[in-house]
């Protein structure tokens, strides 16, 4: 692909991502004012994004963290007292909106319809860049992930 065409695709992405995310971070998750528990944060950012708990609804997260020994190919496991404090606020905090609604196969954040639409315009070989690795890596893009701002104003693409 030349280098003008990606350019002009990546800068679509971009658009298009920052469409209707702005509006779900404003009425979704932590953007909405709901702070990351801190114990949330220190424990799911060690790894990745601690994503906005607006992101999947209730029972997702429940699925997710009944599921930590075996949490996408890596033993999460934390201690009962911590898995009871972060379920019930991940699941008082979860998406309720039209986003939220909707349990993507296997839980996945970058499975869930929205997710795909909002990134149609990425292409694969995006995804596979070393810097980036998979769609769940929010961070590769979207420079204020870990704030939980995902508009189109912070939006960088690795090249």
């Amino acid at each position: 692909m030349p280098a003008r065409l990606f350019l002009k695709t990546m800068t679509a992405a971009a658009v298009v991502a920052g469409v209707a995310l702005p509006a779900f971070a404003e009425s979704e998750g932590r953007a909405s004012g709901v702070p990351l528990l801190p114990k949330y944060r220190s424990e799911c950012s060690a790894c990745h994004v601690a994503y906005p708990p607006g992101l999947l609804p209730a029972a997702s997260w429940e699925r997710l963290m009944r599921n930590l020994p075996q949490h996408f190919g890596t033993d999460a496991s934390l201690d009962p007292a911590s898995v009871k404090e972060i379920s019930q606020w991940l699941v008082a905090n979860a998406g309720t909106g039209k986003r939220g609604r909707e349990e993507p196969p296997q839980d996945r954040i970058t499975r869930s319809a929205w997710f795909q639409r909002e990134h149609r315009e990425v292409p694969a070989a995006t995804w596979k860049l070393p810097t980036v690795k998979s769609p769940a890596n929010c961070a590769a893009c979207h420079t204020t992930a870990e704030q939980g701002i995902f508009d189109e104003h912070h939006v960088r693409i690795p090249r």
